[in-house]
């Protein structure tokens, strides 16, 4: 099946993103209104001008929804606090269905503050990040909303997206009930990608960068041993990305090579990950093919490191790609 096929298919799915959905604030400061604060005597960063989306999960929602899955909703956490209300409405201005979202009373909203030099274009600053803990009732909230929402949708993507240890959305009891689903819904697509956890969910498919690969099977011990990553976790399909590298592919019966074209000058490859994710299990629902899906994966990604931020690809980017 090519990517024509497979984007054919596309508006036919339903797609459910569970996990770690943040808010990104893209804030364009001028360095010229830098004066320093009459208190402090810092300088200040003037922001002229903000930009919000979804982040995190909400990557890999715009990213589905970029290439044509007719039907994507979101389950995770915000806070109610303005961020909340900001990431909200962001996902509703993009049609993304958000009524599964779970407030967590009291807590802030996971929130990246992004800050681009107006003179360069450059992201030049350090990062704001607002990090976040759901707390005891968000997370049961979550748990419990899990079981339907899985019912409902084609293809289930886990954003495992939290640097702290323990995670946000994504807890142990979600990766256990996770791969409970699997056995009960064999024929949907589940797909995780985390960041400092994928040794520890089972019986979904993986999609870890190298780095983020060989950590996991350091923690899971006995060196760098990918194939073994896979049968420990029982993964159907492990796909390990290395950006202009390629892709390696391990399913139960054989261990695949995915080469790709070099971009010599990416733009920016924030998000590559995502838009790869997207594209992969959207296409290995459709194919059923692992190589296929990692094809068509790596072309979502192509686009989206010839964009500044965090991109997506529409499928007449993706069939330019190929080309």
């Amino acid at each position: 099946m090519n990517e024509e096929q497979i984007l054919e298919q596309l508006p036919g799915l339903s797609a459910l993103v569970i996990g770690d959905i943040c808010l990104d604030r893209w804030c364009t400061y001028d360095p010229a209104l830098a004066l320093a604060s009459a208190e402090t005597g810092i300088p200040r960063v003037a922001v002229t001008r903000t930009e919000s989306t979804p982040g995190a999960g909400g990557t890999v929602a715009n990213n589905l929804a970029s290439l044509g899955v007719g039907r994507v909703s979101v389950l995770g956490v915000v806070g109610d606090d303005g961020y909340g209300f900001e990431l909200r409405k962001a996902l509703s201005d993009r049609g993304f269905r958000s009524e599964l979202l779970q407030v967590a009373e009291g807590r802030q909203t996971f929130t990246y503050t992004k800050l681009i030099n107006a003179r360069t274009g450059a992201e030049d600053l350090p990062r704001v990040d607002f990090l976040y803990e759901p707390g005891e009732a968000a997370n049961r909230a979550v748990l419990d909303a899990i079981p339907q929402a899985v019912d409902q949708h084609d293809l289930i993507l886990i954003s495992d997206q939290s640097e702290t240890d323990e995670g946000g959305v994504i807890t142990e009891a979600v990766r256990m009930l996770l791969a409970e689903l699997t056995a009960v819904y064999p024929e949907k697509v589940f797909l995780a990608d985390s960041r400092r956890r994928a040794h520890r969910f089972c019986c979904v498919s993986l999609k870890p960068n190298r780095a983020e690969a060989e950590h996991a099977c350091q923690e899971l011990g006995g060196g760098v041993d990918f194939a073994r990553l896979r049968r420990e976790t029982e993964a159907p399909v492990l796909f390990v990305t290395d950006g202009g590298g390629g892709i390696r592919v391990f399913e139960s019966e054989r261990e695949s090579f995915v080469a790709v074209r070099r971009v010599e000058a990416p733009v920016d490859i924030c998000g590559a990950g995502d838009s790869f994710a997207a594209g992969a299990a959207a296409a290995l629902f459709v194919t059923r093919d692992a190589v296929a899906a990692a094809r068509f994966g790596s072309l979502a990604a192509r686009v989206t490191i010839g964009k500044r931020g965090t991109g997506t690809a529409n499928p007449q980017e993706l069939l330019a790609a190929r080309a």
